[in-house]
């Protein structure tokens, strides 16, 4: 069954499911960062920002969570960058520098496109080095649908606090899943892509996030059937201290599984 996100798509689910800002300001110049503007449809460009390692460098293609934007994540890509991992995230529809308004249906549409203008770029500029894609929240969505339908171009996926059933996420954020139609095989099926992904896989999941249980993660983790994965829970962490809460243990599981693939 093709996916149904149509019953998304309405006002009432996406004032809930998106917050989009603008990036009020202009990035300033550093060397070996650089910002992108990725055509997606017509009239319609994502933001990114590369921040670029060595060309033989793997590579993290990011999708961050609803209320971030790319900008938000310039203080944080030089611990990639130390580790010699290039990082780039990606800015969803309207949100950052990118046009348009967000939709579901747009933002897995627009993974595809955006993953594909990566591996173009990427090949143009002599970058050989394996490309990971990584989501955060609402950004294991379109992390999932590429591991799932696009494995042969990734070396390896990471879901950071990501999802696995959005029938709860949609009730705590407000909405009526019962009322919109709603069911998870007829939209995300994130379990059912999840057990069509057997690459490299790294789930870090919060101990106790409130907004998406640890055992999401333990589910997106068992469901793979992925001989090389790891599940890494993070105590005493919340949604969005996750990263901070044990920064040594998060990066330092970041670089395994790109050091497992370079290698």
């Amino acid at each position: 069954m093709l996916p149904d996100y149509a019953i998304l798509d309405r006002p009432a689910v996406l004032s809930r499911l998106f917050h989009p800002r603008r990036e009020d300001r202009a990035a300033a110049a550093t060397a070996g960062t650089a910002d992108l503007l990725i055509p997606v449809a017509d009239g319609v460009t994502l933001g990114a920002r590369f921040h670029a390692a060595a060309a033989a460098a793997p590579n993290i293609l990011f999708f961050h969570g609803n209320g971030e934007i790319v900008a938000d994540y310039d203080d944080i890509a030089p611990y990639y960058q130390r580790l010699g991992i290039g990082f780039l995230p990606v800015d969803y529809r309207g949100y950052g520098r990118s046009s348009g308004s967000p939709t579901v249906a747009a933002m897995m549409r627009d993974a595809h496109r955006v993953l594909d203008f990566v591996i173009d770029a990427f090949a143009r500029e002599g970058r050989t080095g394996p490309l990971l894609v990584m989501g955060r929240s609402l950004g294991s969505a379109p992390a999932i649908e590429l591991a799932a339908a696009r494995p042969d171009r990734l070396a390896g996926v990471i879901i950071e606090s990501g999802f696995a059933f959005a029938r709860p996420l949609l009730e705590i954020l407000g909405a009526d899943p019962q009322a919109i139609g709603f069911t998870e095989e007829r939209t995300f099926d994130h379990i059912a892509k999840m057990r069509a992904y057997t690459g490299p896989l790294l789930v870090i999941h919060a101990e106790f996030d409130h907004l998406i249980p640890f055992a999401d993660g333990q589910a997106l983790h068992d469901a793979s059937p992925s001989r090389h994965k790891t599940l890494l829970r993070i105590p005493g962490a919340d949604h969005n201290d996750i990263m901070w809460r044990a920064p040594q243990d998060y990066f330092s599981a970041i670089r395994r599984l790109a050091g497992a693939v370079t290698t």
